[in-house]
């Protein structure tokens, strides 16, 4: 199930808050595990009991480290081991047999098992849990249902933002529910859904419809490439909308996960605007516990790479994932090293375009279904492989997408924000009257 169905909208969602605000607070966190199980049992049912042991096997892990505190690190290893160890199973597994069987030429059968729907972001949330509990940041939580709740909690278990357990540990104790926080929450969802819908499935319809193609040019690859970067932010910053408006009508406040990103002007301040909860994860459990950049040259340069590595590997098991997280890894080193004092010194427009290409370049690696696939959309781009420059078909669909195209560029910088929040200093009823209709 997701966020955009029909199935959501009208039945899961009207009948969890009905629900929801029904039942005395002590009970609304059984009505929200219930419901998150009941959500995810819908897109997977025979991994529902795997969420559930991984969850048990944090809680009780939590528990003992706390109450054996001479024993925490060992208590903290082992949760974090089975963790990983579920997520690398179930995840990563063909992709090892896969690669074995190409270096020693052998022919072990893959696994093919089905991805467990969230699994990364659920464990990541687990893992990010054990460690606070470890260093005292949090206390173990005693509620076997709100630790439950956290991790299963529906509006961020697919898609994220990823939550810290000390961002909602009060809120899962006593949350403050009210018409202005449901309404905020309603107009943030509406938001992500017009992303999603009006936007994102808009540009996915013109990827797939290079994909059909048997005539390519290099104006269809450009056109391909700027659908993809476009099509990414709009779909997942829609979900990550859509998640923080739940969780505001249900009285929680989820983090912020996107903030503009494309109108960066450097890699280095693109990942402060992209993905946010799992850049600052990454930094505070695994980029400062390798020494950060409190090290030499060298170790400094290992960490940021150790970091990239394992963000692309954590988004999935491939090789062009990997690729991407590296690609990242060394531009920010090259950034780092003197390329960021001279993107400073240069018109804002030219470290803009740098940004975009890069990016750009960077998702047509990340959306390959192979290495051959990618290597010929990147040489498509320059005209390598003997393609016309602007063929018919082209000229066609960049007409037919050309309106889309303007409404995602506009909408994916803060222009249109900036104008109702001027609009709402100087006009404030006017815009009381047209932000319903709108949103409607």
């Amino acid at each position: 199930m997701v966020f955009s169905s029909l199935t959501f909208i009208f039945c899961f969602l009207p009948i969890v808050l009905g629900i929801y605000f029904i039942v005395p607070f002590k009970f609304k966190n059984l009505v929200l595990f219930i419901a998150s199980m009941l959500f995810y049992i819908f897109g997977e049912p025979k991994y529902a009991i795997l969420m559930i042991i991984s969850i048990a096997s944090t809680y009780i892990h939590g528990i003992l480290m706390e109450k054996y505190e001479k024993h925490a690190k060992k208590f903290m290893i082992s949760s974090i081991a089975i963790s990983i160890g579920l997520l690398m199973f179930f995840k990563y597994t063909d992709f090892f047999i896969l690669n074995i069987n190409s270096i020693f030429n052998i022919d072990i059968g893959l696994l093919k098992l089905a991805l467990p729907i969230g699994i990364s972001f659920y464990t990541f949330q687990m893992i990010s849990y054990i460690i606070d509990v470890y260093r005292k940041e949090a206390k173990a939580q005693k509620s076997f249902l709100k630790l439950a709740t956290y991790v299963a909690l529906f509006p961020q278990l697919v898609a994220g933002p990823i939550v810290r357990y000390t961002t909602i540990e009060k809120e899962l104790d006593d949350r403050t529910h009210s018409f202005e926080n449901f309404s905020n929450g309603v107009r943030r969802f509406v938001i992500g859904l017009s992303k999603k819908i009006l936007i994102a499935n808009v540009l996915g319809d013109c990827i797939n419809k290079f994909g059909l193609s048997d005539e390519k040019s290099v104006l269809f690859y450009w056109i391909y490439a700027i659908a993809t970067t476009l099509q990414i932010y709009f779909d997942f910053s829609g979900y990550s909308d859509m998640a923080i408006g739940l969780g505001k009508m249900l009285g929680f406040k989820f983090p912020e996960n996107f903030n503009y990103p494309y109108i960066a002007k450097s890699v280095t301040d693109f990942w402060r605007r992209w993905h946010m909860t799992l850049s600052s994860c990454f930094r505070d459990y695994v980029y400062i516990p390798l020494g950060g950049n409190r090290v030499s040259k060298l170790k400094w340069f290992r960490n940021i790479l150790v970091v990239w590595f394992l963000t692309g590997f954590w988004h999935g098991a491939a090789w062009n994932f990997i690729l991407w997280g590296l690609l990242y890894g060394i531009l920010l080193i090259i950034e780092k090293v003197g390329l960021l004092k001279i993107l400073e010194k240069i018109p804002s427009f030219i470290s803009r375009i740098y940004l975009l290409l890069v990016v750009m370049i960077g998702f047509v690696l990340f959306s390959g279904e192979s290495m051959s696939q990618i290597i010929q959309n990147l040489g498509g781009l320059i005209g390598i492989g003997n393609i016309p420059l602007i063929s018919t078909e082209s000229i066609f669909y960049l007409k037919n997408y050309a309106s889309i195209f303007i409404i995602g560029f506009i909408a994916a910088t803060p222009v249109v924000k900036n104008i109702c929040i001027k609009l709402k200093e100087k006009a404030p009823k006017l815009i009381n009257i047209l932000e319903p209709v709108v949103l409607t």
